[in-house]
């Protein structure tokens, strides 16, 4: 079941994306691999939504967009069933390695592949980033539909000026691929038309990387 757009346009920013992750998928693992130790603030994010997917009787829990899987391990160890999707089967294949007897899967956002209603909660952890934002109400859209009632959605983003989208700063490396920069009042109206609840919406900084949003929702 397709449930993001469609044509050429959608198949080219997904080949880009796909393509950027698959040329340097070990770096970007090292390059992230202990982030999160690091940032206490988004500790403290993943502490409540393991704990909101809890109050609301556990189950699948899905990281789309799960790169390395990190986010996915971390979940894991707060006691919550996550496994990863992620566009890139590089990205897959050094999640699997460096995660054991996790669940990873190569798929896409754009076309989740289960049933509708069939998870407790869905993560996507600065995935959205690479998104067009013509592309973006049929992802929620997506995410809605294999969510549970009441599950949990995590949104984390990057906040800044949504004109034009930027190269990755290693952009020689990745020349197709852009992060768009969004302010958080758009997302929340984007997750809001798309039948979700809003509970919060921080902003996070620190020294290791610009600002940052965080959106937490459920269906």
């Amino acid at each position: 079941m397709s449930t993001g757009q469609d044509g050429p346009e959608a198949e080219k920013w997904l080949a880009d994306t796909r393509a950027s992750y698959d040329a340097d998928a070990t770096s970007y693992a090292d390059e992230t691999r202990n982030l999160l130790a690091e940032l206490p603030p988004e500790q403290d994010v993943m502490a409540l939504f393991a704990e909101r997917v809890r109050a609301h009787g556990g189950g699948p829990v899905a990281d789309v967009g799960c790169g390395p899987g990190r986010i996915t391990a971390h979940l894991r160890d707060l006691g919550v069933d996550a496994f990863g999707i992620d566009l890139s089967p590089r990205m897959i294949e050094v999640a699997r390695r460096e995660h054991p007897g996790v669940r990873f899967e190569e798929g896409s956002m754009t076309q989740l592949d289960f049933a509708d209603g069939t998870l407790a909660a869905l993560v996507a952890w600065y995935s959205i980033i690479h998104v067009p934002d013509e592309a973006i109400g049929a992802v929620l859209a997506g995410f809605r539909r294999v969510l549970r009632p009441g599950g949990p959605l995590l949104v984390g983003f990057h906040v800044g000026d949504p004109s034009p989208p930027e190269p990755q700063e290693n952009g020689e490396r990745w020349p197709e691929s852009y992060v768009r920069r969004r302010e958080p009042s758009q997302v929340a109206a984007w997750i809001e038309e798309a039948g979700f609840t809003l509970e919060a919406h921080p902003t996070l900084t620190s020294a290791a990387r610009k600002l940052g949003g965080v959106l937490l929702a459920h269906r």
